[in-house]
């Protein structure tokens, strides 16, 4: 069975990995928002500098180092950001979906955050495992998930594996 979260999940990690960086670009984050499915956004610096709050309170999912701190951050974000579970129609051509959010027009950092934690959450109850982490090249950081099978993921991308293979072939060489 396919994992009806990975949309959201993907969204989130797609989100952190623009919103994380030093100075996030309000066009960048709007983009990441249409490739995701959502409508024409144009974000004011405030927006993005909720977002950019939220994403780092969703980082800290990504950095758990075990399943258990993993489900108490989202427990604690869950607590904090979120209304009680509702169902809603409100997208077109997603058909009837969860939300845990306050409300379809809501802050966007609030969004962010119930959205992502329930999606993270799903991915955590199905996998009985951490739903993401922290890429481990000490030049990246960035956060990916684990929404495959196999083994578990330490970087987040083949990109950022072979360059951190190929410093510790040179400097055991």
């Amino acid at each position: 069975m396919a994992f009806p979260h990975r949309d959201s999940v993907q969204r989130a990690v797609d989100l952190l990995v623009v919103l994380l960086a030093p100075s996030p670009d309000p066009a960048a984050v709007a983009q990441v928002l249409r490739d995701h499915g959502e409508p024409e956004v144009a974000l004011t610096q405030e927006e993005v500098a909720e977002l950019r709050a939220a994403a780092l309170e969703l980082r800290e999912v990504f950095a758990a180092p075990d399943v258990a701190s993993a489900a108490s951050v989202l427990n604690a974000l869950f607590a904090a950001y979120a209304g009680p579970p509702r169902l809603t129609d409100h997208e077109e051509g997603y058909g009837w979906h969860l939300h845990a959010d306050a409300a379809d027009d809501g802050p966007w950092g609030a969004w962010l955050v119930t959205s992502s934690a329930l999606g993270l959450a799903s991915l955590l109850a199905e996998r009985q495992d951490v739903p993401g982490g922290l890429c481990a090249s000490p030049s990246c950081g960035k956060p990916f998930a684990h929404t495959g099978g196999g083994s578990p993921r330490k970087f987040c991308s083949p990109r950022c594996a072979t360059r951190e293979r190929v410093a510790a072939h040179r400097a055991r060489g």
